[in-house]
């Protein structure tokens, strides 16, 4: 199971897949285990993360990305600063 991480995407790439219609998620610094039952792709306004799969190396990621999480992962997501971000669930 990998996350796919795409930086910087273009404003034509966001607009394509209509991310500022997509919900919103904000969350402040912590640490928590989180298990995807559907794919979830989402497009960080602000903050820093780490996202360590299950058995698996952690992958950092934060303002300016787009991220693919895939169903059926499971992990441990680590907020180093306060995060903002659009997302939707596949």
């Amino acid at each position: 199971m990998e996350i796919k991480i795409e930086h910087q995407p273009s404003q034509e790439r966001l607009e394509e897949l209509g991310v500022k219609k997509w919900g919103i998620w904000q969350k402040e610094v912590s640490k928590f285990p989180w298990t995807y039952d559907s794919q979830e792709t989402c497009y960080f306004l602000a903050g820093d993360v780490i996202v360590t799969p299950d058995g698996g190396q952690p992958v950092q990621m934060g303002k300016g990305d787009l991220v693919v999480f895939p169903a059926g992962m499971s992990c441990t997501w680590e907020i180093t600063s306060d995060v903002k971000k659009h997302y939707s669930f596949d």
